[in-house]
């Protein structure tokens, strides 16, 4: 991984956590937290996704949307061990 791609992750992953802090709600991490998560879920859903089969394509828009998805099932576990196993 080039320092090129690991730039765009890390910008990819600060949109995508603000986006995945408004479609999450009532995580109570704020803001900056959840930007902290959504570079986490870029670098997860980097690795994830095509594990997984599922090409999104190339280019900016399919990569905020596979980091979104990356933060977004890191939000859910990080509430699950948070609220301890309630939702």
């Amino acid at each position: 991984m080039s320092a090129e791609n690991l730039l765009v992750i890390l910008l990819v992953g600060l949109i995508a956590g603000w986006l995945a802090g408004l479609i999450v709600k009532g995580t109570g991490f704020g803001l900056v937290a959840d930007i902290a998560v959504g570079i986490v879920g870029a670098l997860i859903g980097s690795w994830l996704l095509p594990h997984l089969g599922i090409h999104l394509g190339s280019g900016i828009v399919p990569a905020i949307i596979g980091a979104t998805i990356g933060a977004i099932v890191l939000l859910l576990i990080l509430r699950l061990f948070y609220r301890r196993g309630r939702w």
